[in-house]
């Protein structure tokens, strides 16, 4: 996709500058918002192919503009990332249950943003790298339809990010395979740079949280990662 057009929202004028930079070194079309409302607006008038949203915004928190995004019909599929100062767990879980897609720590390195926002970008707007042997998935009760980017289970359709998807697709074409949290970092956000393993854990979690009473399908084995099973889990 030629020049992908991202926007910044963070109320401090130097670090929307620095990212600015070099993210148009890279040749991305950016804009910057300083504060939830006028995020809201630049989406209006152009809908960004990502959003990098700062969670410490004044008055309108970056939550709240996360959860106002995966309201909109329009704007629910834009990938976003939340940049963040706070290091208590609970608020990036909350960002990933309102659907973020990954997570930057500040103080942060430039290059790394660069290198997720082209990962993210990636995995939303090309083919997946992982390629399925067919265009249907089916697994006991998950049916995945690669193309049509449509997940169902019990013949319930999930309301899944692109993330979310795409963990979901590569448990499932490596099903009965134990994956590592390393490996699915590298399969799913496709960044082999530091990456906080509980980023996975997360949205393993959110992902259990949306399958329902067929949640016990996705395996933990402590202290690895997860499998996606190959036979219904023993009753509970």
């Amino acid at each position: 996709m030629a020049n992908p057009h991202i926007l910044v929202v963070d109320d401090e004028p130097d670090i929307s500058a620095l990212l600015a930079y070099h993210l148009a070194r890279e040749a991305y079309r950016v804009r910057t918002a300083s504060s939830g409302p006028e995020a809201l607006k630049a989406m209006e008038v152009e809908v960004p192919d990502l959003v990098l949203l700062d969670l410490m915004l004044p008055g309108f928190s970056g939550l709240e503009v996360l959860k106002e995004i995966r309201r909109h019909d329009s704007w629910r599929s834009v990938p976003v990332i939340l940049l963040t100062a706070r290091t208590d767990e609970v608020d990036r879980v909350e960002g990933f249950r309102e659907g973020a897609d990954d997570y930057v720590l500040k103080p942060f390195s430039p290059r790394e943003i660069v290198l997720r926002v082209g990962a993210v970008l990636r995995r939303v707007l090309q083919e997946p790298p992982v390629k399925s042997g067919g265009k249907i998935l089916r697994v006991g009760p998950f049916v995945l339809d690669v193309e049509g980017m449509v997940a169902r289970v019990d013949g319930r359709e999930m309301d899944l990010t692109p993330t979310e998807f795409r963990l979901l697709q590569v448990l499932m074409e490596r099903r009965g395979r134990v994956q590592s949290r390393r490996q699915l970092l590298e399969s799913v956000w496709e960044v082999t740079a530091r990456i906080a393993t509980r980023t996975v854990d997360m949205h393993v979690q959110r992902l259990r949280l949306k399958a329902g009473d067929a949640a016990d399908w996705i395996e933990t084995a402590r202290g690895f990662g997860y499998r996606f099973r190959l036979d219904p889990p023993p009753p509970a």
